[in-house]
């Protein structure tokens, strides 16, 4: 029987780097985007050429709607969703708090929390054992922004990804025994598109030689924890954050 992950932000970056590795493990995958149609497509092609169904959803995962009929979809098409990969997150531009406008810090909020509670919410609506489910597995992506407390001017984005890591450890532990494991991963700097969002110049190749490691990450080096942590390898890790950050 396939298995079937649903990813939220799967047309690009580290989204798109674990709906192809996902692909590579033997996932059937939904790829949940907002925009980027094309693009998801093109991911969507790439989980077909490792021989596994693939479907494309749009949906706006601030909207509890949107979210449900997300899952909707991806069961009827693909059958039941054994895993999710909360993923999906914006960024502000780096900036003093006092500085940052009241509706970008509810953007922020809204899309790097809420919609990630939403989105575990209804995973669990649907795996639990106590509710008819099979169990399963959620993956939530936070950052390592939350262990450096936002500085360099991303206070509300390091909040709301703490709320994300709270909600990873407090939720693994209350639906452990309903047969779902949620865990969760802290990217560090990322070779990703989303660093042009920040509005700072050149911001990889500034910083990336001051990772202990020596340079910035690969989306795949974080999706291939996310997909390990999806695998029946990672049986009993529950509960747990995973770093992925080159010692930063």
């Amino acid at each position: 029987m396939a298995r079937v992950v649903l990813v939220t932000g799967g047309s690009r970056g580290i989204g798109a780097a674990v709906c192809r590795l996902a692909a590579r493990d033997g996932w059937d995958v939904a790829v949940a985007y907002r925009e980027r149609e094309a693009a998801a497509e093109r991911v969507a092609e790439d989980v077909r050429a490792y021989g596994r169904r693939a479907i494309t959803i749009r949906c706006d995962i601030t909207d509890p709607r949107a979210v449900c009929a997300a899952f909707d979809r991806a069961a009827e098409e693909l059958g039941y969703v054994e895993a999710l990969v909360s993923n999906a997150g914006v960024i502000h531009k780096a900036a003093p708090l006092a500085c940052i406008p009241i509706e970008e810090i509810r953007r922020i909020i809204e899309t790097d929390l809420l919609a990630h509670i939403i989105c575990n919410r209804e995973a669990v609506r649907r795996m639990a054992r106590s509710r008819g489910g099979r169990g399963g597995v959620i993956v939530n992506i936070s950052s390592m922004a939350t262990e450096l407390k936002g500085a360099g001017g991303f206070v509300p984005y390091a909040a709301a990804k703490a709320g994300i890591d709270l909600l990873t450890e407090g939720l693994g532990k209350e639906v452990a025994s309903e047969g779902i494991r949620v865990n969760g991963v802290r990217p560090g700097l990322i070779d990703t598109d989303m660093q042009l969002d920040t509005g700072v110049p050149e911001r990889i190749q500034r910083f990336g030689p001051t990772v202990p490691l020596g340079r910035a990450g690969r989306p795949e080096e974080v999706a291939e924890a996310v997909v390990w942590l999806l695998s029946d390898k990672a049986s009993y890790v529950a509960a747990t954050i995973f770093n992925v950050s080159g010692a930063r």
